[in-house]
C-alpha cells in the first residue's frame, strides 16, 4: 500500500523547523505527521506532497525529499515546485495549484501511489484534479472550513469585498464543495465537526451532512512518547530553567499555551483571570509565546499580526495591576513543551484553551496526557473529548464562566487529571487514527470507479457567497 497525503501549504522537515510560528506552520502539520509515522508503523509507505519552498526567511526546505527517520525508512517528504520559489502564504496558492498536480504527476510518472488523502481546501482541490487525470481516489479532512472562518471573521455584504481579498473565499469555498463532493470519504474528528461544519448553508448541495456512507469521524491522538507523564530526554535541563523563572513560589498555574491567533482566545483566559481575586489568592498565570520570554519590552519582535492580539493581552494585565502574576514561556518544541507541562501537573496546575471554536482539540489531549487537568472551550471538539466529565468546559464569550471553569479545575486538579490521562489513554492514540484511516482508504480504493468524467469548476464561489450574505443580513 503506498498513500500520499496532499498538503501544498506547509513546511515538513524532521525538525518541525517554524512550527506555530506562522499561521500555516499550526496543528495540522502535527496531525499530518503523526499519522504518517503512525501509518509507516503498519508497514504502509507514505509520502507527504507539499511545497518546495526556497526562501531565506524559511530555511530549510529547499531539497526535493526528505525523510522523518534518519535512514529513510520512515515518511517521505516530496517538496513540489510551483509558483515563484519563495514562502506564499495559502491564500496566494490558489494560482499555483494545477501546476502542482501537474508537477506531482510528472514526479511519480508510472508509480502514483495507490490512494491520495487531501487536507485543507488546497490539498482537497489538487486531489480531485488528481483523480479527474488519473482515477486515483482520496480521502478529504477538511480541519476548518471557509464557511466557519467567514462567519467568525464578520463578512457581510458590506465588507465582503475587503474580505475577498485578504482571504479569497470564493476559491477557497468552491473547493472545498469539489472537494466533499468527489471524496470517497470525509474524514472529521468529532460528531460536532460534521454536523456544524459540512451542514453549513454554503455546502449544500455538495454534501450531504446526514449519509453516514460519505462520513468517518476519526478523532486525532497523541504521541505517547513525548507527551506522557514519564519524564524525557529534556527533562531536567528544562527543569532546571523552570525553577529559575518561576522563582520560590509554589502555587499552581493555570497555563494558557496556544498561537497568538485571535480566535484561540488567549484574551479570554487573561480576562477572566483579572478579574477574579479568588482566582489570583489560588494561581498564577502562565502564557507560552514563542520566541521572546518578555513582551513588554520585545512585543515589537512580533509579527504585526501577533502584535495586534498580544497587545490587548498586555494592557489587560497592566490595567489589572497583576504583572507580578503574570510569567511568560518561551517554549520551542515538543519535548520542551511536554517537559513544561510535567513540571507545572506536578505544582497541581490546569491547562486552559478558550478558542471561540476549536474544531478537535488536540492541545488540551496533549497536556492531558502529560498530567494537567483541563479546562476547555464548549464550542467544537473539547465537547466530545470531555463528554465523559475528565474535564470542564466553558462558554469563551463569558470571562465569569471562564473564571468559574478555573477555579472548579483547580479545586478538582488530581481527580481531573488522573481521569483525564485515562480518557486519553484510552481514546486518543496516533495509532488508532491510523489504522482509522488505513481502513477507510482500503475500503474506498475497492469501491472507488476510478477517473471520473466531472468538471473542474472555475474556482470562483462569489454569487453563492453573495447570496448567503444577504440572506444572512435580512434574517
Amino acid at each position: 500500500m503506498h498513500i500520499a497525503f496532499l498538503n501544498p501549504q506547509g513546511n515538513f522537515d524532521k525538525n518541525d523547523s517554524y512550527l506555530t510560528e506562522h499561521p500555516d506552520f499550526g496543528g495540522q502539520l502535527v496531525y499530518v505527521k503523526e499519522v504518517c509515522l503512525a501509518l509507516a508503523r503498519l508497514g504502509v509507505q507514505v509520502d507527504i506532497i507539499t511545497r518546495r519552498i526556497d526562501d531565506p526567511q524559511w530555511q530549510g526546505f529547499t531539497e526535493q525529499l526528505g525523510w522523518y527517520t534518519d535512514d529513510q525508512s520512515g515518511p517521505r517528504i516530496v517538496r513540489i515546485d510551483c509558483g515563484d520559489s519563495g514562502f506564499l502564504r495559502k491564500e496566494h496558492l490558489w494560482p499555483h495549484l494545477d501546476e502542482f498536480v501537474a508537477n506531482t504527476i510528472d514526479f511519480y510518472g508510472e508509480g502514483l501511489p495507490d490512494a491520495f488523502t487531501a487536507h485543507y481546501a488546497d490539498g482537497g482541490y489538487c486531489a480531485a484534479l488528481l483523480k479527474r487525470l488519473t482515477g486515483r481516489g482520496f480521502t478529504f479532512t477538511g480541519h476548518s472550513l471557509g464557511a466557519q472562518k467567514l462567519d467568525k471573521l464578520g463578512m457581510q455584504p458590506a465588507n465582503a469585498e475587503q474580505m475577498e481579498s485578504e482571504y479569497f473565499f470564493s476559491q477557497r469555498i468552491t473547493a472545498e464543495r469539489l472537494s466533499m463532493s468527489e471524496a470517497f470519504r470525509i474524514i472529521t474528528s468529532t460528531r460536532q465537526e460534521r454536523l456544524d461544519q459540512y451542514g453549513h448553508p454554503l455546502y449544500q448541495g455538495a454534501i450531504d451532512v446526514n449519509d453516514d456512507a460519505r462520513f468517518a469521524v476519526i478523532p486525532p491522538g497523541v504521541n505517547g512518547q513525548v507527551f506522557s507523564t514519564e519524564a524525557g530526554t529534556v527533562d531536567a535541563g528544562q527543569l532546571a530553567l523552570l525553577e529559575q523563572q518561576c522563582g520560590a513560589t509554589d502555587k499552581p498555574y493555570i497555563i494558557a499555551s496556544s498561537r497568538l491567533d485571535e480566535k484561540k482566545n488567549i484574551l479570554g483566559i487573561v480576562k477572566a483571570y483579572a478579574g477574579s481575586a479568588e482566582l489570583q489568592q489560588m494561581a498564577r498565570l502562565g502564557i507560552f509565546i514563542r520566541g521572546i520570554t518578555d513582551p513588554f519590552t520585545d512585543i515589537d519582535t512580533l509579527p504585526e499580526a501577533e502584535q495586534a492580539v498580544l497587545g490587548p493581552i498586555l494592557a489587560t494585565i497592566d490595567d489589572a495591576g497583576i504583572r507580578g502574576l503574570v510569567d511568560f514561556f518561551d517554549i520551542r518544541s515538543q519535548l520542551a513543551l511536554a517537559a513544561t507541562y510535567r513540571y507545572f501537573a506536578r505544582r497541581g496546575s490546569v491547562f486552559a484553551l478558550t478558542a471561540f471554536y476549536e474544531p478537535f482539540g488536540l492541545a488540551p489531549i496533549e497536556a492531558a496526557a502529560c498530567g494537567l487537568a483541563v479546562v476547555a472551550t464548549q464550542n467544537g471538539g473539547p465537547t466530545e473529548i470531555f463528554e465523559d466529565g475528565s474535564g470542564i468546559l466553558v462558554d469563551p464569550f463569558d470571562a465569569d464562566d471562564i473564571a468559574q471553569g478555573l477555579r472548579e479545575c483547580l479545586l478538582r486538579q488530581s481527580e481531573l487529571a488522573t481521569r483525564a490521562i485515562e480518557r486519553v489513554r484510552s481514546t486518543y492514540t496516533w495509532d488508532k487514527t491510523a489504522a482509522n484511516y488505513l481502513a477507510v482508504i482500503e475500503q474506498g480504493i475497492r469501491d472507488n470507479a476510478g477517473a471520473g468524467q466531472f468538471e473542474i469548476p472555475d474556482i470562483n464561489s462569489r454569487g453563492r457567497i453573495s447570496n448567503y450574505l444577504s440572506d444572512r443580513a435580512q434574517a
